[in-house]
C-alpha cells in the first residue's frame, strides 16, 4: 500500500469507531509484547472498549485515525488529565500520548506525522499545557522532530505488583 499523503484524511475516532481503534491497539500491543491467548485478547479488547468509551465520554481521551480511501493507515490518542496547579495556575492539563501504531505496509510515509500533527492540535485546543509519551527508538526522531525532549526533573518510576 502506498500512501501517498495527498490522498491521506486524518478523522477524528468517535465512539463508535472504538471497536476498531481497540482492534488495532490489541495488533499494536502483539506487535510489542508477542500475541497472547484468544481469551486474553477477548477480556483485553472488552475493558479497552469500556475504558476507551467511558473516557471519551468525560473527554479525557481523544483519537484520530489516519485512512486512504476508507482504509485504516493508522491511529494516535491522547488521555488527558487534571493535575493540582500552583502560583501560576490553579489546575494543569496535561495530555499522554498512546497507541501511536501505523500499519507495517504504511509506514515511513509520513502518516505518523499527520496524526501527530492533529493531537498536538487538538491539545493545544484543549489548553493542555503539556504531552508526554513513552516511545520506542523507532519512533523516537519523530517525536524529537516536533520538540519533544527529556524531561527538566527526572522521572522515577516504581512499578507495583497487582492483585
Amino acid at each position: 500500500m502506498e500512501a501517498n499523503l495527498k490522498y491521506v484524511s486524518i478523522c477524528r475516532v468517535g465512539i463508535e469507531d472504538i471497536d476498531l481503534f481497540v482492534k488495532y491497539r490489541i495488533d499494536y500491543l502483539a506487535e510489542m509484547q508477542g500475541d497472547a491467548s484468544a481469551e486474553c485478547r477477548q477480556k483485553l479488547e472488552e475493558e479497552l472498549n469500556n475504558h476507551f468509551k467511558a473516557e471519551m465520554e468525560q473527554e479525557r481521551f481523544f483519537a484520530f485515525v489516519a485512512k486512504k480511501e476508507g482504509e485504516v493507515l493508522g491511529f494516535g490518542a491522547m488521555i488527558v488529565r487534571k493535575i493540582p496547579g500552583d502560583f501560576n495556575k490553579p489546575v494543569y492539563l496535561e495530555g499522554d500520548i498512546l497507541n501511536m501504531y501505523t500499519l507495517p505496509s504504511a509506514r515511513r510515509k509520513g502518516v505518523s506525522t499527520m496524526i501527530l500533527k492533529k493531537l498536538i492540535k487538538e491539545a493545544s485546543n484543549r489548553g493542555i499545557s503539556k504531552i508526554s509519551l513513552h516511545t520506542t527508538k523507532e519512533g523516537e526522531k519523530l517525536y524529537r522532530n516536533f520538540g519533544f525532549s527529556e524531561t527538566l526533573y527526572p522521572v522515577l518510576e516504581l512499578p507495583l505488583l497487582s492483585n
